[in-house]
């Protein structure tokens, strides 16, 4: 696997919102090294920087985020392609016998509220502006001395 196809695995693996540190990108990597390759950081730091100037990543601050066509080429690859299954004959199928559907039946209408009801909701909420406009606090004012 080459340096870039490991940077954006890792990235993809890590699912970090922000985007993946350096760091984290090269441990990921080192973890999954097969035993009989050597590290090469000097090698992982230039595919890092190619892959932004490419355009495969997006540096943010520290981070990296793969790019959006990155993101849509990498969604195009992993869905596997449709085969086409091959056409059953038709066999003759009992079909069944529509039922006759019931006629739905009407909600009753709700009950109207009646005027004195009416008349005593708005009383009701006037009184309890009332009630909560005297809980303002009254700032004391400090008295001044002059030497």
């Amino acid at each position: 696997m080459s340096y870039k196809a490991g940077i954006i695995a890792a990235i993809t693996e890590l699912k970090d919102r922000t985007g993946s540190s350096s760091i984290a990108i090269k441990k990921h990597m080192q973890a999954d090294l097969p035993a009989d390759k050597k590290w090469l950081n000097g090698m992982f730091l230039k595919a890092l920087k190619k892959a932004v100037v490419d355009g495969d990543l997006v540096q943010v601050k520290n981070s990296y985020k793969l790019s959006a066509d990155t993101k849509k080429g990498a969604k195009a690859a992993s869905k596997p392609k449709k085969v086409a299954a091959p056409k059953k004959k038709a066999t003759p199928e009992k079909k069944a016998a529509p039922k006759k559907k019931t006629a739905p039946k009407k909600k009753a209408a709700p009950k109207k509220k009646t005027s004195t009801e009416k008349a005593a909701a708005p009383k009701e909420k006037t009184s309890a502006k009332k009630a909560a406009a005297p809980k303002k606090k009254t700032s004391a004012k400090k008295a001044t001395t002059t030497k």
